[in-house]
């Protein structure tokens, strides 16, 4: 090889690290200013005023009464979202039908709308103003500015997450395996059991992770539809917002603070199912 060629290389080789290292470094300090820093802040924040007054802040009747309510909504939201998640993805791959294409758009649609839209479309269908307001009256069912209502804006901004993971998976496992085991005798359970789930257990696992982290969070369309009762409709983020607005900015960074630590604990479950699913 020629030394001018070798140059050549020598100078690409240059370039190359040049360019890799300056991205890698964009993105730690993106990262570091739009993550960490944040996070630092919120941590730093919360212990201002020492131990005594954080525990204060954290055990308060109402912070108490919201993380229950958060924990609540999280739960429901998931578990239907569960059932729903993996109907909708094995209907949609596993069989054809009219109107596949529209459910396969109409389970987007949260993504696409805004949660404080999402929050006005409950408030509407379930509010005074609405024709089913009577009905709901006589049999005693609230759910504006109830847990109720809460739970239906929880489960529809995070309609899309456990499907949306399992589509894709459930799409190129194929159906050949089902088909055979159908052939043998199998029922529907006991295939979806011994054949479709194995396949499809991290990416599930993986969707439920990142429902229960956007339940958590949520806190536009529970803003709309919760009415702010202190202690009885506000969860986690509604609580923060109330003491900030209190300026109480040291009890709110407190219970910000449990958020974060939740937070925390998604993203390392969410870690470990990522890699034990590469290794499968």
């Amino acid at each position: 090889m020629s030394a001018v060629t070798q140059s050549g290389l020598h100078r690409d080789t240059k370039g190359s690290k040049l360019v890799r290292y300056s991205l890698i470094g964009i993105s730690l300090l993106f990262v570091f200013l739009m993550l960490i820093l944040p996070l630092i802040t919120v941590i730093t924040e919360a212990f201002k005023q020492g131990f005594a007054v954080y525990s204060k802040a954290v055990a308060d009747d109402y912070t108490i009464k919201a993380i229950l309510l958060t924990l609540e909504a999280s739960f429901f939201a998931v578990a239907i979202n569960t059932v729903f998640g993996l109907c909708a993805a094995w209907s949609l791959t596993k069989f054809k039908f009219k109107g596949k294409k529209i459910l396969a758009t109409l389970i987007d649609l949260p993504v696409t709308v805004s949660p404080i839209i999402a929050g006005l479309i409950f408030l509407l269908t379930f509010g005074r103003q609405s024709p089913i307001f009577p009905l709901l009256q006589d049999w005693d069912l609230k759910i504006v500015f109830a847990v109720p209502g809460i739970v239906l804006a929880t489960i529809f901004v995070t309609f899309p997450f456990i499907s949306r993971e399992l589509i894709p998976v459930l799409e190129s496992q194929g159906t050949d395996e089902e088909e055979a085991a159908a052939l043998m005798g199998a029922k529907g359970f006991t295939i979806f059991r011994r054949i479709t789930f194995p396949h499809i257990k991290w990416a599930f696992l993986y969707g439920v992770v990142l429902c229960a982290a956007r339940a958590m969070g949520e806190f536009g369309a529970v803003s709309v539809i919760s009415g702010h009762l202190r202690g009885k409709t506000n969860t986690l983020p509604l609580h923060v917002e109330i003491l900030f607005n209190e300026f109480q900015y040291v009890p709110a960074f407190a219970v910000a603070s449990i958020l974060v630590m939740l937070a925390i604990l998604i993203l390392v479950a969410r870690s470990v199912i990522e890699h034990k699913g590469r290794k499968k």
